[in-house]
């Protein structure tokens, strides 16, 4: 079986927030993992690596037309050659421009399909991620690896990739041209490659690095923007906006400072490989000359213009690659970032043998369960107890508990440390997460609202619920009218969040929402904490009808929400203390007795 304990599963997956990972720059295993995702557009992919292979020799060609006439009809002074010279050069050159604008089409199209591939899976697969992951994570850096790391991609796929093989292309084809033209000439300019090896080795740790920190400083920058927007009622109510905003300054700055000394060393590396190709044309001109003039015709002036045009064609590219080589460093660290989500453990908390099971009762049994979110910090301690099919089961202690944190276990959002859980007799472990999740219900006092309508949000729980459905089950919690005295009713939008309902009507709105399920197990996580008491007192009304068969769990500060449980589990740090319906618990005195009677001081 294969799972992820608490503890384990948040060390795990923990490690995307503020790791930095060596310099492993062109991995070859990213490469491969990248052309995986044109394995689907094969005949598009194949399509441009021909006509890319093609433009490789159409650019030589065109440099050797241009030396042919000039060393032939213009040589010959043959006016009739040059003419047709010309006009062979220039439908070369149509078909070239031709060939440039296809390839760009279908580079671009692989691109987006790829990207769009790409960025599909990594949603798919950040939800399935198990919560600790998002809890861990900041939302910015998910956004991060969403927009600008795939962009990254998007950038090596389109240009990078297809660009670079053109111009190794020409600069191979062109190397065949110089060696026919000229093999001395040629070994002379193969004592250029070491000193662009010298300076490839030099700069390839300094630039990897360079782009990793642009990078890891952007994603900085959006998590705390993205942080600081959800969080401005916080700050603007204990007047922080001055401090936040000079903690974002600092961050801005730091990410222009890892931007300006990219852009030094990348502008540095530029201009030595142009400086190299100048000095180094410079002297293949100068040996040239030697040739011809001082050694007897051993090279004559045509073929050594042929060989200084393709010399030009040929050390043309190695500035661009040195451009395209840096976009290369930047798409590898954006495709290793993305790759690195993607390698992230997904929700292994079923077994390979788990079933679908097709229904669910709702018996649910606790023996000696144990568990923790961190290593040696247990927040339930062998917890043994037993929820019938269709009781009610009140959670009751301070927070810190471990009333939230049994809830998280029976929705399998975590595994337990040690003991066992049994739905319905079945280990909990044996049973597929979806399928369990298809039947529960869960509502908590912090719920979310998806931008939409009241309608849409209710709908969320189940799709194919019609309008007819909609409105039965709000009617049965006894909050249409509330809801249809909105503006628009049901199709009244919510906006970011539900910012535009009251905090009440949220709640009522996921109620309607769990409930549209017709769940077998009920959550109410604080679920009334929000509502005013004449609301609450509609709503418990409902409840009463809408709970009748279902396995509930609630979880209440306000214990007037809680008086008709059919069982009370009352916790203090992971463990059960006392246990019973509201009437022994009273009578027995105790925790439960004590926290009751503060609560009727404070209602009074």
């Amino acid at each position: 079986m294969t799972t992820l304990s608490g503890s384990a599963t948040l060390t795990r997956l923990g490690r995307i927030a503020d790791d930095e990972v060596d310099s492993r720059p062109l991995e070859l295993g990213l490469i491969r993992r990248l052309c995986a995702y044109t394995r689907p557009y094969a005949a598009r992919r194949n399509w441009l690596l021909a006509l890319v292979l093609l433009r490789s020799v159409q650019l030589p060609s065109l440099t050797w037309a241009i030396a042919a006439v000039i060393r032939g009809p213009i040589a010959g002074a043959d006016l009739t050659g040059v003419a047709w010279g010309v006009a062979g050069f220039s439908l070369l050159a149509i078909v070239t421009q031709l060939c440039l604008h296809f390839r760009q089409k279908l580079a671009l199209e692989l691109g987006e399909a790829v990207v769009h591939d790409l960025r599909s899976d990594l949603f798919a697969h950040l939800q399935q991620m198990p919560l600790s992951f998002h809890q861990r994570t900041r939302l910015g850096r998910i956004i991060s690896r969403m927009t600008s790391d795939v962009e990254y991609v998007r950038m090596g796929v389109q240009e990078v990739l297809f660009v670079s093989l053109v111009q190794l292309g020409q600069m191979f084809v062109a190397a065949l041209f110089m060696l026919w033209y000229d093999w001395m000439l040629f070994l002379l300019v193969l004592g250029l490659v070491p000193i662009l090896w010298l300076l490839n080795r030099h700069f390839n740790r300094q630039l990897s690095r360079g782009h990793r920190a642009v990078q890891e400083s952007f994603s900085r920058v959006t998590a705390t923007l993205a942080e600081s927007v959800n969080g401005i009622r916080v700050t603007q109510s204990f007047a922080r906006q001055g401090i936040n905003a000079a903690m974002f300054h600092d961050l801005v700055s730091d990410h222009s400072r890892h931007n300006f000394e990219l852009s030094q060393t990348q502008s540095l590396f530029q201009r030595l490989l142009d400086l190299n190709n100048q000095l180094f044309i410079g002297l293949l001109l100068f040996v040239g000359a030697v040739r011809v003039l001082l050694m007897n015709g051993s090279c004559d002036v045509g073929a050594l213009v042929g060989f200084l045009f393709m010399a030009g064609l040929f050390f043309a590219p190695i500035t661009s690659l040195g451009v395209q080589y840096n976009h290369a460093l930047t798409a590898m660290a954006g495709a290793e970032r993305v790759f690195k989500v993607l390698d992230l453990p997904p929700e292994q908390h079923d077994a390979p043998d788990a079933i679908d099971v097709p229904t669910i009762a709702g018996r649910i049994e606790f023996c000696d369960v144990t568990f923790s979110y961190d290593t040696g910090r247990p927040v339930l301690h062998r917890l043994n107890f037993v929820a019938e099919a269709g009781e009610s089961i009140a959670l009751v202690g301070h927070t810190g508990s471990g009333k939230t944190s049994i809830l998280n276990l029976i929705a399998k959002f975590y595994l337990p440390d040690g003991g066992q859980i049994l739905i319905d007799g079945r280990d909990l472990g044996s049973i597929r997460s979806h399928a369990l999740r298809r039947r529960l219900g869960i509502v908590s006092q912090q719920n979310f609202l998806f931008s939409g309508t009241i309608r849409d949000n209710i709908r969320f729980s189940r799709p194919e619920a019609t309008d007819d459905e909609v409105c039965e089950v709000v009617q049965r919690l006894d909050c249409f009218d509330l809801l249809s005295a909105l503006p628009w009713g049901l199709e009244t939008p919510v906006g970011q969040g539900g910012g535009n309902l009251s905090v009440g009507t949220r709640q009522l709105v996921c109620f309607a929402r769990a409930l549209l399920s017709d769940p077998a197990i009920l959550f109410l996580d604080e679920a009334t904490a929000s509502i005013d008491t004449l609301t609450e007192a509609r709503i418990q009304r409902a409840l009463a009808v809408l709970l009748a068969g279902r396995t509930s769990f609630v979880v209440a500060h306000r214990l007037s929400t809680i008086r008709h449980a059919d069982q009370i589990l009352v916790l203090d740090g992971g463990h059960i203390i006392q246990r019973g319906t509201h009437r022994q618990l009273l009578h027995d005195g105790g925790v439960y007795a004590g926290l009751y009677r503060r609560f009727l001081s404070t209602a009074a």
